[in-house]
């Protein structure tokens, strides 16, 4: 009786094989480098020059303190300043260094929320166009190839994708 059951199971198994390789071999898959497709974006390129330009005047001011600072140190290595002028001197220069670290922490966070709510745009519209290539060109999965250890180069829509990003999403 087990003997049965077990050859009952065996031919089940060898019947339902054949069946199960093709209902997987109907499944289309792809794979899209989000993260490139959307930093090769149009948008995205626009967008990184209107940042550059909008902080700019904070760079430059950054940069000036910087100079100020070397100038600082270098009258304070020199050793010709009297004991008063190189006190205040030193209280310049920690007012200035405060400064300019204030500068840079305030600009750095204020580029990085800029910069993650471009990002998150962009994703949310990656992901529209994705789903729209997928569905035009019959795709089941698109998996992103972060999430992949290998994928044949045929499977890789990015190019398609980064195209038609670029059209539904001309910079403005």
């Amino acid at each position: 009786m087990l003997r049965s059951l077990a050859a009952r199971a065996a031919l089940l198994c060898l019947a339902i094989a054949p069946l199960a390789n093709t209902a997987f071999a109907q499944v289309k898959v792809a794979v899209v480098n989000v993260q490139k497709a959307i930093l090769d974006s149009d948008e995205i390129k626009k967008a990184q020059t209107v940042l550059e330009a909008k902080y700019k005047g904070r760079q430059e001011q950054l940069q000036a303190l910087q100079k100020d600072l070397e100038s600082i140190q270098s009258q304070l290595a020199g050793g010709k300043l009297s004991a008063a002028a190189a006190a205040d001197i030193q209280l310049q220069g920690q007012r200035k260094q405060r400064d300019a670290q204030r500068i840079a922490d305030d600009l750095q966070a204020d580029a990085d929320r800029d910069r993650q709510d471009i990002l998150a745009k962009s994703t949310q519209k990656m992901q529209e166009v994705v789903k729209k290539i997928a569905e035009e060109k019959g795709f089941d999965i698109v998996i992103d190839v972060s999430q992949a250890f290998y994928t044949k180069p045929s499977l890789d829509i990015t190019a398609d994708v980064a195209a038609a990003y670029n059209k539904a999403y001309p910079p403005k």
